[in-house]
């Protein structure tokens, strides 16, 4: 059975509705934080500030790993990144656009402009290129007066980006043959995958700076203020490489630096580039055995991939143009401007939560982390609501997540009745740790994820139009099955994903899920020819449905939990009835209580649920699907971006905060903001035309 498509609209229109699309002008938008090389939890640098001259650019996590930008105009230095040498002025920031692949700031001073982009070909549709660890950071540079400009730009980018503190010693040296420069940095311990744990920075392989080499380019690899005030000053850099090495990477701040000197500078544009890259040797252990990154499956060397990228670069920015385009316009017309510039945030964030790796087959395999929630690997309610990501741009990555918990699930370790919660600490998948881990069912969360690794697979199985995977891990998916069955309608006491909240029972949002599951279920049975098992589940969901309806009436909304009349909460587990095709539930019981949530939200958002002002951001987009018209849809995603654009927080994406003052309350930079792309799979015309994309 595959999904009933509706013809694509014709690509006149597409343009059309484009253009007429209410988007938010990008330039009015500030990020809480902005992407700049965003590829894995160790490789993820952002921008936490209104200006990139403000501060140092940092790892998600919040420390340091700075970037400094300098540009020499007639012979005066200006900084464009970074808020060092006090020496350099600060250019003027004109814009910021954030696409999915792109980030671009457009600076100016003495008469230049600077546009600087910062490009991660993440293209979902090509694993290889998704894997590489390359981000591109492209200058255009042009005279804004009419008169020509000596000019000069300088980059640098310190030992920090390879070691987890800086009191780690590293070492430096140069790779590459032919035309490409490469400079290279990185501990001297190498403790590769030694380091378990959430607030880590990588602290093996190494860190890359690269460069095609040029007239008028040199390099160096030197202490920040010889390269930095040097070239402030002169315009040149130290003439040759420090020779004090290895050394901490707090002492005398070495850095890899590329200067280029444009000379004459007009009208036309010049172009210089820097790659940014990351040779993690390995990238994750799973199941005690280290695993390589997807990218080095055919064992090629990073001067090798480096290369490769340098020759790919026009196609992929081609691509990424054209991807950031069509996707832009895709989430406009489904969802609205706000929408749109709420998904182009997310994009990059979702991905960079995750490593891929080559899995012992020599496919990839996909480990999320929780970042700054607990530091688990492969947990299975932050795939959840990641998933419809995966879903919409390429089912492949899903499956390249599922499969490892289902291998687990499977194997003679995981003696339960239900589904695990994660598969280890991050970068170690090597068995459950959250709550009883493999010993016993204390602060386990079994309906919770029975719920999630059914829903999943079945929305795998319709994406793919095929059941076969399922039918791989048949027996396991039934015992989950099963499980709901007994387990799912009326939920005992226990946690569920929004475990910050704590223990519940008779949750009501929960059972939702149980329900779906049971039906998702059902639909796995019809695809793979098990009708008799098909009619047998679907009418056992059904009448869980039809005594959901009665147990959590509440008037003019539903229930919190079934045994507390006055409560209520968002049923974003809901959304799966329309997505899956499944129609347990009456169309009236999501339009009442979508009507219930619209009078109840605050300035920033709707909260969770009556016990709290805080929410989370990915349910808020699921509850918001669940309405049957665009304008009630905008309404609830609009408040969304609000707290985005004024959140005092600056940190990446946070999906736990509060609504009536945008603060933070916890997580971020988390893979689950991946779920505001729920909406596009409640068109079923734009979902088919992206996963045919993926095929």
């Amino acid at each position: 059975m595959s999904l009933s498509f509706r013809p694509q609209t014709a690509a006149w229109m597409l343009v059309l509705v484009v253009a007429l699309a209410p988007t938010r002008a990008a330039d009015s938008f500030r990020p809480p934080a902005v992407p700049l090389v965003t590829h894995n939890p160790y490789f993820s640098v952002w921008s936490m500030t209104d200006r990139p001259t403000d501060d140092w650019s940092r790892h998600w996590t919040g420390s340091v790993q700075a970037i400094s930008g300098l540009a020499r105009i007639d012979g005066k230095p200006y900084r464009f990144l970074g808020p060092k040498p006090d020496g350099a002025t600060p250019m003027t920031m004109d814009g910021l656009e954030v696409t999915p692949t792109r980030t671009t700031y457009r600076m100016s001073a003495g008469g230049v402009r600077v546009t600087m982009t910062f490009l991660s070909p993440l293209l979902p549709h090509d694993i290889a290129v998704l894997s590489r660890p390359v981000t591109y950071l492209t200058w255009e540079v042009a005279s804004t007066d009419g008169k020509d400009h000596d000019v000069s730009l300088y980059v640098d980018a310190t030992g920090e980006w390879a070691v987890d503190k800086v009191e780690q010693k590293v070492a430096w040296d140069r790779q590459g043959e032919g035309k490409l420069q490469i400079l290279r940095i990185g501990t001297v311990e190498q403790p590769v995958l030694k380091k378990v744990g959430d607030n880590l920075r990588i602290d093996w392989g190494h860190f890359c700076l690269a460069s095609e080499k040029s007239e008028g380019m040199t390099s160096v690899i030197a202490s920040d203020r010889a390269c930095r005030e040097g070239f402030a000053s002169t315009g040149k850099l130290p003439a040759t490489d420090d020779a004090r090495s290895p050394r901490a990477a707090s002492d005398e701040w070495p850095v890899l630096a590329f200067a280029f000197d444009l000379a004459k500078v007009g009208t036309e544009a010049q172009t210089r580039q820097v790659m940014f890259a990351y040779d993690e040797i390995k990238t994750v252990e799973y199941m005690g055995k280290p695993l390589r990154p997807y990218w080095n499956r055919e064992r090629e060397t990073m001067s090798a991939l480096l290369e490769k990228s340098r020759v790919d670069y026009v196609s992929l920015k081609d691509q990424c143009a054209k991807f950031d385009q069509t996707l832009r316009g895709d989430m406009a017309k489904v969802g609205g401007g706000d929408y749109a510039q709420l998904c182009s945030l997310a994009y990059r964030q979702c991905l960079a939560a995750h490593t891929i790796a080559e899995g012992p087959d020599g496919k990839p395999l996909v480990f999320s982390k929780e970042n700054f929630s607990n530091g688990c690997i492969a947990t299975v309610d932050v795939t959840y609501p990641s998933s419809p990501f995966f879903l919409l741009f390429n089912p492949k990555l899903l499956r390249g997540q599922l499969i490892p918990v289902l291998d687990y699930a499977r194997s003679g370790r995981w003696k339960f009745p239900f589904a695990p919660h994660d598969l280890g600490t991050y970068p170690k998948a090597n068995g459950q740790v959250y709550g009883g881990g493999e010993t016993t069912e204390a602060d386990q969360m079994p309906v919770e994820e029975c719920g999630n690794m059914l829903i999943m697979v079945a929305a795998l199985a319709r994406a793919e139009g095929s059941a076969d995977f399922a039918v791989e891990y048949w027996p396991v998916l039934t015992k989950w099955a099963e499980y709901l069955k007994a387990k799912g309608l009326d939920p005992e006491n226990q946690l569920c994903t929004d475990d910050f909240a704590g223990h519940l029972a008779h949750n009501t949002n929960l059972s939702l899920k149980a329900i779906e599951a049971i039906g998702g279920y059902a639909l796995l049975c019809e695809m793979s020819g098990k009708n008799a098992d098909a009619l047998s589940y679907k009418a056992v969901a059904k009448g869980m449905a039809e005594r959901w309806v009665t147990m959590a009436e509440d008037g003019d909304h539903y229930r919190l939990a079934f045994d507390k009349p006055g409560t209520w909460s968002q049923k974003y587990n809901l959304v799966w009835d329309r997505l899956l095709g499944i129609n347990l539930f009456p169309p009236e019981v999501a339009r009442k209580d979508v009507a219930f949530y619209l009078t109840h939200q605050n300035e920033f958002g709707l909260p969770l649920d009556n016990r709290s002002k805080y929410t989370k951001l990915d349910w808020i987009v699921w509850t918001a699907t669940l309405a049957e018209s665009r304008k009630d849809f905008e309404a609830i995603v609009a408040p969304i971006l609000k707290f985005a654009d004024k959140s005092p927080s600056r940190v990446p994406l946070t999906d736990w905060y509060w609504t009536h003052d945008a603060k933070q309350q916890g997580f971020q930079a988390r893979s689950v903001v991946g779920g505001v792309f729920i909406k596009a799979l409640a068109d079923p015309a734009l979902w088919k035309s992206w996963a045919d994309k993926a095929r």
